[in-house]
């Protein structure tokens, strides 16, 4: 086995790494597969035609949004291997805050040299942006960021491989993820953050959480600290984000199983809660360190504190001084965002990923409606969560959780959803990334990253991951996106149609499927998409999370960038470059629409400043300020 750097490896490669899927395939069942999908290939993705990776379904809904000419107000820009941004010509970047970057004046003169102080790491802008979101109240510009996890080794750099040595290694770690959320103003120099707003706000992984819905006070939450069951401390691994129609932000926890340790490997856990951590992939060894220091993270003592994470977060960014809610209605599992819709009838639809190899994709229904003034405490937690089954004949449904399908009861349905999941026989995915709802169309996509597990190894619980529907290619390098239209156009409808929008791949070295689609070429290489928005005119946003060696089967891709597609052509192209190393996550737009807020998360050079490498925000407008989104 090849020797890993624990401090520099992915949340999959380490769950990998501690929990083994059995081989269950050789490659010459690997290539048989493959060769048998072939002629299922043709007819999800139109290869070769005008209209590329588009189904007859889709055509018509989509096709209304836009005809005749490209949509795209730029030139799109090459791949690209150095060290900065990259934007088309007529537009500009400068940035907006970095981490390190103090929001409250106390901060002031954060020194990053040792990876800065624990003094004050809860008074700056966090480390590694992610999922980000706007809001515009009563004349303020407000903007809430994720941040996702450290970079240890920067972060404390006197430490042996970057694991925390003390007590204070671990708060510093603590408080520089989470979330941030503070009031932003442009003036003639760009936007800039403004320092000490009565907005200004850092959520961490000690900051106190309500825990509300169908599992709240469940045996299954309840600890030493908290016999109630129903109070919570800290968010982590905050990954995706969602914006509610009455004004809040949603942060998802995604990876938090690494967070949790055991400081006796021979510790003995309920049946329940033993298999619950093999199925999340909780282990006697975390990632950071924090059960040597932190005894709520060790499992040996505290064997119930996983169930309180893994959850939908709801912030109130208006409000500082508002305790942040845990949404048990919305399921437990890695997720990555919440995208947010509205059903023909007003009901809140939320649809989700579970970004792990294998995993689901999650559909919650509200049951009662949202109308503007409304009470919304209940929204979020009072409805139906469904996970979606995929047919080859591309149709699909999305099969209810209950009681009756799962043989679970309800709250432990939300605590395992994974569990409930495997129960119903929902498809597979190849991790489910970021959703992305149209406003001028009722259709929905989904960004399937990639999964070198398909066709290969089952998931976590033993469920078949052979090729499927909009899963069609084993060990999977590049990923794909799946689009579906609800039934009815309506998204509390139980059936759909669905689609590939698109098929990642490199035409350039292949000429099998993993060539891509025929909307993938040359000029718009790309591999693993992860990110995902839907401006206001319907354009598709896509940012990668990839492979950025530019060699062999990513030859020609560059740095991870953030693409644009029209669903109306089918056309893709490269609006944006990262710096080498990085990952383009996160994307908003100011509320008149000139600008775009977008994350770089972990830069491998020495960007922005030519020093300590720090992930930032970045604001990119047009030069003549026309709209961009």
């Amino acid at each position: 086995m090849k020797d890993f750097d624990p401090t520099n490896m992915s949340a999959d490669d380490w769950d990998e790494l501690h929990f083994p899927r059995p081989e269950e395939n050789d490659f010459d069942r690997v290539v048989e597969s493959a060769i048998s999908r072939r002629g299922f290939l043709a007819g999800v993705v139109a290869f070769g035609s005008g209209a590329a990776a588009m189904g007859a379904g889709l055509l018509t809904s989509t096709a209304a949004q836009a005809v005749g000419a490209s949509r795209f107000a730029f030139t799109p820009i090459p791949a690209q291997t150095d060290g900065t941004v990259h934007v088309p010509e007529g537009y500009e970047w400068k940035m907006l805050m970095r981490w390190g970057d103090p929001l409250f004046s106390e901060a002031d003169g954060y020194d990053l040299t040792d990876g800065g102080s624990v003094e004050n790491s809860d008074k700056i802008f966090g480390e590694n942006t992610d999922g980000m979101e706007t809001f515009s109240f009563q004349g303020h510009e407000l903007i809430a960021i994720n941040h996702e996890y450290p970079n240890r080794k920067i972060n404390l750099p006197a430490a042996q491989e970057g694991v925390p040595a003390s007590a204070n290694d671990v708060l510093k770690l603590q408080n520089i993820q989470g979330v941030t959320v503070m009031e932003i103003k442009e003036g003639p120099e760009g936007w800039v953050a403004v320092k000490d707003s009565p907005f200004n706000r850092r959520i961490h992984h000690n900051t106190p959480m309500r825990i509300a819905g169908p599992a709240a006070g469940h045996e299954l939450l309840k600890t030493e600290s908290d016999p109630t069951g129903s109070a919570a401390l800290g968010t982590m691994n905050n990954c995706g984000s969602g914006k509610t129609p009455w004004g809040t932000y949603l942060t998802c926890e995604e990876n938090f199983n690494g967070y949790f340790g055991s400081s006796d490997e021979n510790a003995s856990y309920d049946q329940k809660v033993a298999d619950g951590m093999k199925r999340y992939g909780i282990k006697a060894e975390s990632w950071n360190g924090y059960e040597s220091f932190d005894p709520r993270f060790d499992t040996s003592k505290n064997p119930n504190e996983p169930h309180r994470a893994g959850w939908i977060v709801e912030i109130d960014p208006t409000k500082p001084d508002s305790t942040p809610v845990k949404h048990t209605g919305l399921g437990r599992f890695k997720h990555e965002n919440a995208e947010v819709a509205l059903a023909a009838d007003g009901r809140v639809v939320v649809y989700m990923g579970d970004d792990e190899r294998g995993e689901y994709l999650y559909k919650f229904i509200s049951n009662a409606a949202y109308a503007p003034g409304v009470d919304t405490e209940n929204l979020l937690n009072n409805g139906t969560l469904f996970v979606a089954k995929f047919n080859d004949d591309m149709s699909g449904e999305w099969l209810p959780l209950t009681p009756d399908s799962t043989g679970m009861d309800a709250a432990e349905i939300l605590i395992f959803t994974r569990m409930a999941a495997s129960a119903v026989g929902g498809t597979t995915m190849d991790r489910p990334e970021w959703v992305a709802s149209s406003p001028v169309a009722v259709e929905a996509y989904c960004c399937l990253t990639n999964n070198k597990n398909r066709g290969v190894k089952p998931n976590a619980g033993g469920d078949d991951t052979s090729a499927n529907g909009p899963n069609p290619r084993d060990a999977n390098k590049y990923g794909q996106i799946v689009r579906w239209r609800p039934a009815n156009e309506d998204h509390a409808a139980t059936g759909f149609d669905w689609d590939l929008y698109v098929m990642a791949g490199n035409p350039t070295v292949h000429s099998d499927d993993r060539a891509g689609s025929a909307n993938v070429n040359e000029g718009n290489l790309f591999n693993s998409p992860d990110g995902m928005a839907i401006d206001s005119t319907g354009l598709v946003w896509i940012q990668t999370d990839g492979k950025d060696n530019n060699e062999e089967d990513f030859a020609g891709n560059g740095n991870n960038q953030m693409l644009v597609g029209d669903p109306a052509t089918g056309e893709i192209v490269r609006f944006m470059t990262g710096p080498n190393g990085c990952e383009v996550t996160g994307l908003a737009w100011s509320t008149d629409l000139r600008t775009m807020f977008v994350g770089i998360q972990h830069p491998g050079s020495n960007w922005p400043d030519g020093g300590t490498p720090r992930s930032s925000v970045i604001a990119i407008k047009r030069t003549d300020n026309g709209l961009v989104g």
